[in-house]
């Protein structure tokens, strides 16, 4: 009792032990009859045996279970749950932001309903390193969205700007003189958006780019046009706006009329399904281009472009200087064929012409 006393610790009764002491029972040891135990992992732990009663319950005290109790035991009861006026009213106070969402089913961004808890069913959590994090259980929405608004999650997305309306969005970037990249080939009209209504129905729309061989994600938006005003703000995009515009679309006459003009051979071929070699469809990745362009070189396919119709795919092949040199040549005149073509061209000085008058022969006179 003395030691317990001087470690500050208590030795815990218990009415329904047969020692006297919780966590401590009596075997039938001559030397050590009784016995500390401790439930640690859902097992029972022996801590020892011992020769008297209350040496085995200061080992229960010690164990860290058992303090871990008499702390919790000692801390001052939890405050009672907020109703929902007096949790706006103590945000308020504490100047911080209940933050709206409508996405979420309780209507308060990191607060979500489970209803296996009648007491508490609303819990707060944020998403932190890539996990999430639970906050605590709460009697009201309230309640959870102020301790969301609490975490270093919460004042962060308090400090965020508001989503920026369609119109807004394209005055901003007139402010700062830049230029939503258009795409025909992109769900939300515009390069480097795309629409994922499904993820997040008040920010559904999600601006990436392609940096270095990997797509980076910029960040999710209320409209298509704050999406584009993002990525229009990297350099990747600012360059491509820069860059001189494209050479419009062929349509496959121009594209053969251009092939002629600059004595190229489209390379016809059985193999390949656009009936053009080196020419592939991939429709289903880009709406607006769907034939791409590819030569082998050095052992492996070449990507050359991607264009509107299976001929302009065709020309960019065969302007490769591979497709060129595959291109079947016209066969070269022979030499006998030269001579007997020669010899059948009108000499260049006129021939004499003999004139009949009369019944008799006049002697002949060149052709001036």
């Amino acid at each position: 009792m003395q030691q317990a006393e001087a470690e500050g610790l208590t030795l815990l009764r218990s009415a329904s032990s047969a020692t006297g002491y919780k966590g401590v029972s009596w075997h039938k040891r001559p030397a050590t009859p009784y016995q500390a135990e401790v439930r640690r992992g859902g097992k029972k732990v022996s801590l020892g045996t011992f020769s008297t009663a209350e040496e085995a319950a200061l080992a229960y005290a010690r164990s860290p279970e058992v303090q871990a109790d008499v702390a919790a035991a000692a801390a001052p009861p939890e405050p009672p749950p907020l109703t929902a006026e007096e949790a706006v009213q103590q945000a308020e106070a504490e100047g911080l932001t209940l933050l709206r969402s409508e996405s979420s089913s309780t209507g308060y961004t990191g607060v979500r309903v489970n209803s296996s808890s009648k007491s508490k069913p609303y819990m707060a959590r944020v998403q932190r390193g890539g996990k999430e994090v639970h906050l605590g259980r709460c009697a009201t929405a309230e309640e959870a969205a102020l301790c969301y608004a609490r975490s270093l999650e919460g004042r962060a997305a308090a400090a965020e700007p508001p989503p920026l309306t369609t119109e807004a969005a394209l005055r901003q970037a007139e402010a700062e003189g830049l230029t939503l990249l258009r795409s025909e080939s992109s769900n939300s009209s515009y390069k480097g958006v795309s629409f994922k209504g499904s993820c997040s129905r008040a920010k559904p729309y999600q601006a990436n780019l392609c940096r270095g061989g990997k797509l980076v994600h910029l960040g999710i938006f209320a409209t298509a046009e704050e999406a584009a005003l993002c990525y229009a703000r990297t350099p990747e995009a600012q360059a491509a706006a820069a860059a001189p515009p494209a050479p419009p679309l062929m349509t496959a006459e121009e594209a053969l009329r251009q092939a002629d003009v600059e004595g190229l051979t489209l390379l016809r071929s059985a193999s390949f399904r656009t009936g053009y070699k080196g020419v592939r469809f991939k429709g289903i990745r880009n709406r607006a281009k769907p034939y791409q362009a590819t030569v082998r070189r050095g052992g492996k396919n070449v990507h050359l472009g991607y264009s509107t119709t299976a001929e302009e795919a065709a020309l960019v092949v065969a302007r490769a200087s591979e497709a060129q040199a595959a291109a079947p040549q016209p066969p070269a005149a022979s030499s006998r064929k030269r001579k007997v073509e020669s010899e059948e061209q009108p000499p260049d000085e006129p021939a004499d012409v003999v004139v009949i008058l009369e019944g008799r022969f006049v002697e002949s006179t060149p052709l001036e």
